[in-house]
């Protein structure tokens, strides 16, 4: 009975290893997160502290351009057989 309750009990060693497979992944996750968090920071400093993110931004999202300059939309032609 003994070894048994210490293989599947409460603290057996089945929950021990199901308790370190959900921390080895939770682990993980705050790891990704934390990386997320340093990337969102860096792009925020970036947008207060430098014009050209601001641009390349306004460029990117809403297809703004500079006065004088012509834009080029280049489409792939249909392919044909």
């Amino acid at each position: 009975m003994i070894v048994v309750n210490a293989l599947v009990g409460d603290r057996g060693l089945v929950a021990m290893l199901r308790a370190r497979h959900e921390y080895d992944e939770l682990s993980g996750s705050i790891e990704r997160q934390r990386a997320e968090n340093a990337r969102l920071r860096d792009l925020a400093r970036r947008l207060r502290e430098d014009p050209k993110t601001i641009e390349e931004l306004a460029r990117r999202e809403f297809g703004l351009i500079k006065p004088g300059e012509k834009v080029f939309i280049v489409k792939n032609p249909a392919m044909k057989n």
